[in-house]
């Protein structure tokens, strides 16, 4: 079967079943039903929600279980270049027969009934997972956490809640404490639930679902404890003192998402070895990714290029606290974003560690905010701003203009697939 093969099925599916956000549980239900439930089949499932870490935390939970030799299924949103990044199938991506196999049941047990693009390609995820032998089964929510389409697995053996911030308002609420409601609807009766640092509202409210539903907490600052000293990643639970190489994911934010993923899989009852190959062999593209070769490198031969994904408030403080951490270098950003997304909160605290902005509108994305809109939110707070037509005419711009900078791209992760796809 060609490759092409499911890219014309999910085309399908994004004509039928609109890329839309409607969060609710009845249609997985009613598909997963007609599938015969293979959410109930599944090797034991860690699931995670949160607003940031959620994909790094995760990616080291992966890279540690597979370290001490198991087999995983992992399931993650969005992808960034090819639809098969989201399904992790016994370890590998998922092959393209497979895919196309499960998305064609999935078409079939759907009829014309209405489902969303996100749905129906979730219950794909799950009936490629009850149907593939592994050890673990790993889950990333997709949006919030009680209605989104992966909470339909009703005995996790561990939940995992990140750290929770500001982001998707207008979906999950408009204040910190509704939001952590939503993200704690994963918490199930009985099953510990390992939680990131979090505000002091969100925790109240996480503690509170945990209570309700007799869940054992595995907090931070309370049950876990995770720094740096020399150079090292320290982490402490009442089992020990583990003491590691730093991640090999950067930025200052990686420190907390190590930490949880190492308190998951202490959870899951994994040795130390599990903990080294969680911080040393994870990978997760687009989270300050250095992009050394390619199309878009050749542009500016001098410079030092970087990708990441990070798009909210929160994501913006990461970023700008890890090029801090970094050596001294004059530093620019290419940015595009959507419109559901807080363009002056996510710039703000990068003002003060870069020297420019340059605008781009995201291609081929409906909801990309134009250019034009960018750069006025840039020059707003303070960051001297650019418009260009596309990133790599704002390569070449910088390549003239700043040639031996550090240069980010930034603001959406729909925008960092699109560049992985033009570097090649």
């Amino acid at each position: 079967m060609s490759f092409a093969a499911s890219d014309v099925i999910l085309q399908r599916m994004v004509t039928l079943h609109p890329k839309i956000i409607d969060l609710t549980l009845g249609r997985m239900h009613r598909i997963l039903d007609a599938l015969g439930n293979p959410e109930q089949n599944l090797p034991p499932v860690v699931h995670v929600a949160g607003t940031n870490g959620k994909g790094s935390t995760l990616a080291m939970i992966r890279a540690g279980l597979e370290g001490a030799g198991a087999v995983t299924h992992c399931y993650t949103s969005p992808h960034l270049v090819r639809f098969h990044e989201r399904i992790r199938l016994a370890g590998t991506l998922i092959r393209e027969g497979d895919l196309a196999e499960v998305l064609d049941r999935c078409m079939d047990a759907n009829g014309p009934d209405p489902i969303t693009f996100f749905e129906i390609t979730t219950a794909a995820a799950l009936l490629a997972f009850a149907e593939t032998p592994a050890d673990w089964t790993l889950l990333e929510v997709g949006l919030g956490g009680r209605l989104d389409a992966t909470n339909v697995v009703s005995q996790p053996v561990l939940t995992v809640i990140t750290p929770v911030d500001m982001d998707h308002q207008s979906y999950l609420g408009d204040t910190l404490e509704l939001i952590a409601g939503e993200k704690a609807g994963i918490i199930k009766r009985g099953v510990p639930c390992v939680v990131a640092g979090q505000h002091d509202a969100a925790m109240a409210v996480i503690e509170r679902v945990a209570t309700r539903h007799g869940a054992p907490l595995l907090a931070h600052g309370q049950h876990w404890h995770v720094g740096v000293e020399h150079g090292r990643l320290i982490y402490q639970d009442e089992r020990g003192l583990v003491d590691l190489p730093l991640p090999v994911l950067r930025g200052p934010h990686q420190i907390m998402n190590a930490g949880t993923a190492l308190a998951a899989l202490r959870a899951l009852g994994q040795d130390n070895d599990a903990c080294e190959a969680a911080v040393t062999h994870a990978d997760w593209p687009a989270r300050m990714q250095r992009l050394d070769t390619g199309a878009l490198a050749e542009l500016v031969p001098k410079a030092e290029l970087w990708l990441d994904g990070g798009h909210n408030p929160a994501g913006g403080r990461a970023i700008a606290a890890t090029l801090q951490a970094m050596p001294l270098r004059e530093t620019h950003l290419i940015c595009g974003m959507l419109n559901t997304k807080d363009v002056a909160g996510f710039m703000r605290p990068l003002a003060a560690a870069t020297a420019s902005l340059s605008a781009v509108t995201i291609p081929g994305e409906a909801n990309a905010i134009p250019a034009a809109s960018i750069a006025a939110h840039a020059a707003a707070v303070g960051l001297p701003a650019h418009q260009a037509a596309s990133v790599a005419d704002a390569l070449q711009a910088l390549a003239i203009r700043a040639p031996q900078a550090r240069i980010l791209i930034c603001g959406s992760l729909y925008l960092a697939g699109h560049v992985l796809r033009e570097n090649g």
